[in-house]
């Protein structure tokens, strides 16, 4: 496992008590799968009883989050586009990006399974099947990280669906609205883990987990703080707090302890 090296005189200046920060706050755009799970509810209050610093969150798809990240609209960014996330640290509109935990995405989809997805070797195949299938397939369509992961998946499978046709609903909406509109539709969905198995009307819902456990759906989550050279008012200082808390002991462990109500760890910490 890796460790987060951090120069004491850092740490000393950042890892002040909690009663240093009293009344300070730092604004941070993070995933709707992170505030579906219900881990920003569970995880936040933990990071403010330990430094003293607020966290208004902003609940949004990543690219969404990224833009408002890019404008200098929050201090802070919780996402997972890991690849997208690295350029534009390389492009100079973030600092300090560490992975902070991971999961994956499973494609969910009608109990009877008409494409024949749930044998397929790999994602991409079971893309394939369902558009050479045309099975009602729902998309959130709104350029989050789960969307940019399906579009990656519809590129390897040869194809990428078009928004006339009639089989492919892109829908704008957030994670959870998505999967009920998939069960009302009858339509496969792609969709992170955690999320599903946070979802308290799941057993209500006509959908099944098909597939499972290919590596392009793999899920990693990182946080990185917005370059305050672009931007006034950015606090990299109470932002720096956030990303150390993540990356900590404390952190990792209160993260890899979040389960929900039947038992089931939603998201893996990275250290």
């Amino acid at each position: 496992m890796r460790k987060l090296l951090i120069p004491l005189f850092l740490i000393s200046t950042l890892l002040l008590p909690a009663a240093a920060f009293a009344s300070e706050s730092i604004r941070v755009a993070s995933t709707t799968s992170t505030q579906d799970s219900g881990l920003l509810d569970y995880l936040l209050p933990l990071f403010t009883k330990s430094s003293g610093i607020e966290v208004k969150i902003t609940a949004v798809g990543t690219g969404e989050a990224l833009e408002l990240g890019k404008n200098g609209k929050v201090d802070a960014v919780f996402v997972h586009a890991e690849d997208l996330e690295k350029q534009l640290v390389e492009e100079g509109f973030f600092l300090d990006r560490k992975n902070v935990m991971y999961n994956d995405f499973v494609i969910l989809g009608p109990k009877d399974d008409p494409a024949g997805i749930k044998n397929t070797a790999n994602a991409s195949e079971a893309f394939k099947k369902i558009r050479i299938s045309k099975s009602t397939f729902a998309s959130r369509g709104d350029n989050s990280g789960t969307n940019m992961r399906e579009n990656r998946i519809w590129a390897s499978s040869g194809k990428m669906p078009s928004r006339s046709n009639k089989w492919y609903l892109s829908t704008g909406e957030e994670q959870a609205k998505c999967i009920r509109t998939a069960s009302d539709k009858q339509a496969y969905t792609i969709t992170d883990r955690a999320t599903w198995l946070a979802m308290e009307d799941q057993q209500t819902l006509n959908l099944d987990i098909l597939f499972e456990g290919d590596p392009i759906l793999f899920n990693q989550y990182g946080v990185m703080i917005v370059n305050s050279t672009n931007h006034k008012g950015i606090d990299y200082r109470l932002a720096m707090n956030f990303v150390i808390w993540l990356t900590s002991k404390e952190g990792q462990q209160a993260i890899g302890e979040f389960k929900d109500s039947h038992g089931n760890a939603l998201f893996t910490p990275n250290y």
